[in-house]
């Protein structure tokens, strides 16, 4: 069954970032008018210039703000939250600030978004967490714990929110700006030795992941669920 997203309202929280930028496109694509929200930036500038729309600065870490763009703007048919900032550690060698930081930005941040979101009866929200939520990692724990909450969060508002649906998509390791902050040697090791253990034999593309936002957001029977799109790492 072909979905038409033409003349459907969809706003993207993090549309600066690799997976935010590569879902607006994949909205855009298929005509839906799209919103690219976050924080003010070049990034946010180039993802926006690319759908075609003015960027919408937003920052998630602000309630009011969060609120008050809510009372102006909506509702949407479809709210795509991939906004996310937070530091890798060990529990016992990550500053506790730090920590508390991650948590505010990638749990609390979509759980602002989500409790204020204006959205259709039958539209979507959408969270993106990770898949260290099922396969923890000594050196991540944080995020692996960040991540199984957004999940249990995500499940829990499916049936708050429902007629609006509910789900969540679990990347696993995926080529974006994130780790841009590594040498390029370094970084391109990393991802050789990870590709070398998935069963896919390649790391992620942002568009991957956008495929699998989109195909959850347009699925009308798809709602609490959790889709993890990880090349296999979860298994590996």
């Amino acid at each position: 069954m072909t979905i038409s997203l033409s003349g459907q309202s969809v706003l993207v929280v993090g549309a600066g970032g690799g997976v935010g930028r590569a879902t607006l496109e994949a909205f855009a694509q298929q005509g839906a008018i799209v919103t690219a929200a976050g924080r003010p930036g070049d990034a946010l500038s180039a993802a926006a210039a690319v759908a075609g729309v003015a960027p919408t600065p937003l920052d998630f870490l602000d309630n009011d703000a969060v609120e008050a763009f809510f009372a102006a703007n909506g509702p949407f048919d479809h709210v795509v939250i991939a906004a996310a900032s937070t530091k890798s550690g060990s529990v016992a060698g990550l500053d506790l600030d730090a920590a508390k930081s991650a948590m505010e930005s990638k749990f609390w941040g979509a759980y602002r978004v989500a409790r204020a979101a204006k959205v259709n009866a039958g539209g979507s929200i959408t969270l993106v967490s990770g898949f260290l939520s099922n396969r923890p990692s000594a050196g991540a724990v944080l995020q692996g714990a960040i991540n199984a909450a957004l999940e249990a969060l995500g499940r829990g508002l499916a049936l708050e929110r429902a007629p609006v649906r509910v789900n969540t998509v679990s990347p696993g390791m995926v080529n974006t700006p994130l780790w841009h902050g590594m040498s390029e040697t370094d970084r391109d090791g990393m991802f050789e030795r990870t590709a070398a253990r998935l069963p896919a034999g390649r790391i992620g593309q942002p568009e991957d992941i956008a495929s699998a936002i989109l195909f959850v957001a347009t699925n009308p029977f798809a709602t609490g669920s959790t889709i993890t799109v990880d090349g296999g790492g979860t298994i590996a």
